[in-house]
């Protein structure tokens, strides 16, 4: 099963000002949703960023707003996206979702198993998910592989929404994504 451009959206799930600091690894985690967004931005892939109870943890990193500024923001309270019922119906009309943010072990892992049950093709971009604990994110992560998601990174997703060096994007994505360091 690979991620079909036609078929999938992004899903950011509450990757925020309040709750980075708290994250195992904060700058890293938000260096790596930077350039996720950005370059999914760049092949227009529609993208939904959650914020959980924004008024308490703030918004969503800025630097992620700008690299990625077609994409809808919501708000949320519950855990899960789906239980909210914050998403747009836009997602729910797609196959395939690609989930990254934090916490691995709570607010993603809940989006994952309630998109599961949906029947829609999980997606989760390990390297751009974040836990207080490396054991948190660990456990999360295991239990979205247990539950049928697919396990994927940042890399795999890029490759995958390209499909072909011979696509019109490649080597402009290649040269600023692909090329040199990397977050």
């Amino acid at each position: 099963m690979l991620i079909d451009p036609r078929k999938a959206t992004l899903l950011v799930v509450d990757i925020q000002e309040k709750l980075i600091g708290a994250m195992s690894d904060p700058s890293g985690t938000a260096a790596r949703a930077r350039w996720l967004l950005a370059a999914t931005a760049e092949l227009q892939l529609p993208t939904v960023i959650s914020e959980q109870y924004p008024k308490g943890l703030g918004p969503t990193l800025e630097a992620l707003k700008a690299a990625a500024p077609a994409a809808l923001v919501v708000e949320k309270q519950h855990f899960s996206c789906v239980a909210g019922e914050c998403l747009p119906v836009s997602l729910f009309e797609r196959g395939q979702v690609i989930v990254c943010g934090m916490e691995t072990h709570v607010c993603v892992l809940q989006t994952v198993l309630d998109l599961l049950a949906l029947g829609k093709q999980v997606f989760v971009v390990e390297d751009v998910c974040d836990s207080r604990t490396a054991a948190s994110k660990a456990a999360g992560l295991a239990r979205m592989r247990d539950a049928g998601a697919q396990i994927v990174t940042r890399e795999m997703v890029l490759f995958e929404l390209l499909g072909s060096a011979a696509h019109p994007l490649f080597r402009q994505i290649s040269k600023t994504y692909l090329v040199g360091e990397q977050p």
